[in-house]
């Protein structure tokens, strides 16, 4: 059930990858920790609050019978002859009030109850948004962290390079230009990771200020976004998306329509109206009583278009409720894909491709010092071996965004068991 999702952190898929506490000092944060203070603090959530509270009013209001009316007349004065004084002045008290018909307060109540009904599937809807926005921000961290010792192994393979071409400068081996190239290439390493290093310190601002700090002094718990679990069968995953919050808002929605119908059918019932009192007569100074009923005519007719127009509504929830799951099936065979694809491929890149690279560069960093190729050749399989790293990265952040919006629309455990790695 998705309910259970608000109680145990559903994106707890995510720091299989990321939180690793423990052993972690108190300024570090974990996925969980961030999650735990997004749901405790953030105003989207805090707001349903202030909305229950609305409708409780609305309810209220709406088991209310109609108001009592106290009425006084007074006849024949201030006129002219007979009629210039008080002395043939009449006063008429009376009471009025109306007796509704056709279930109109029951149906009034149910209208406030279904509304009251809708607003817990909406703050499902709204805290699983926000867990996959924490976890989405937390997840942009820890690829900027990735992303700089990406660039401080890449400026570690730099300098080793700029080493070796003083080196060989100074034997007279190679001119002074490929000294200078290979500075360049060292300044563009420590280039890409002083922006990592910004990049980071964004995104945790990012992360931050899902709970309105201002001066982030927390860092993240370490963790290696390559990690990617294995899923569940996508028959399975897709059978969780019979209880999401957004159907089930649907089924509410459905509720308050039924209800909507319900009260405009009541209005096609004429309610009765009635007065009660007594009449002074000051020329004869006698009491009567006086009573009257009245009923107004036409109510089905005007009724007529409210009734159309709320079972128009009602029958559109079969559509709408298609057109979703249509949409929600969709958005999970996209995600799925996506996950199944880049899990693949960083799979292959970490097995196949990567390995071979570093063996490849490191035999053409004693292959140049050999002057058995050029120092051209070596640098571009150092850039290779940096590329295939940060193609790796990325791949592997879409993937782990795939994977936080497949938990967001199952709001289930979708790891299979047994199995993190491809």
């Amino acid at each position: 059930m998705w309910l259970r999702l608000a109680a145990c952190a559903a994106f707890l898929v995510v720091p299989v990858a990321y939180a690793q506490t423990g052993t972690a000092p108190s300024s570090t944060l974990s996925l969980d920790d961030a999650i735990a203070r997004v749901a405790t603090t953030h105003p989207d959530l805090r707001i349903f609050d202030g909305r229950r509270q609305v409708l409780d009013a609305n309810l209220a209001s709406a088991a209310l019978k109609p108001p009592m009316t106290l009425g006084a007349t007074i006849e024949n004065t201030l006129g002219t002859g007979n009629y210039r004084g008080f002395s043939e002045a009449e006063l008429t008290v009376t009471l009025a009030g109306v007796i509704e018909r056709g279930g109109k307060l029951n149906a009034r109540q149910a209208l406030a109850l279904a509304n009251i009904d809708t607003l817990a599937p909406q703050r499902e809807m709204a805290r699983l948004d926000l867990l996959a926005e924490t976890a989405q921000r937390y997840l942009a961290v820890t690829a900027a962290t990735k992303r700089k010792s990406i660039a401080e192994l890449d400026i570690v393979q730099r300098r080793r390079a700029v080493d070796a071409a003083r080196t060989r400068l100074t034997a007279g081996a190679s001119p002074e230009s490929v000294v200078l190239t290979a500075q360049a290439a060292l300044a563009t390493a420590e280039l890409d990771r002083d922006r990592a290093i910004a990049d980071e310190a964004a995104t945790r601002q990012n992360l931050a200020a899902l709970w309105n700090e201002r001066t982030p002094s927390f860092t993240v718990a370490a963790g290696n976004p390559l990690v990617l679990p294995e899923l569940q069968s996508f028959d399975a995953l897709s059978e969780y998306l019979q209880n999401t919050p957004e159907l089930a808002e649907l089924a509410g929605v459905e509720r308050v329509r039924e209800a909507q119908l319900r009260l405009a059918r009541t209005q096609a019932t004429p309610d009765l109206q009635w007065q009660a009192g007594g009449r002074y007569n000051r020329a004869t100074s006698d009491v009567g009583f006086m009573a009257g009923i009245s009923i107004p005519l036409g109510s089905a007719r005007r009724a007529a278009p409210g009734i159309r127009a709320a079972e128009a509504e009602l029958a559109m929830t079969p559509i709408e409720r298609e057109s979703l799951r249509i949409d929600l099936y969709s958005a999970l065979t996209n995600a799925y894909g996506n996950y199944s694809t880049a899990r693949l491929e960083v799979g292959r890149l970490r097995t196949d491709v990567i390995p071979r690279l570093e063996k490849a560069e490191k035999a053409a960093e004693y292959a140049w010092k050999a002057g058995a190729i050029s120092y051209l050749e070596w640098s571009q399989l150092q850039a290779q071996r940096v590329e295939a790293s940060v193609r790796q990265l990325q791949v592997a952040v879409d993937a782990q965004a795939a994977l936080i919006e497949i938990q967001r629309l199952t709001g289930q455990p979708i790891v299979a068991s047994g199995t993190t790695t491809p």
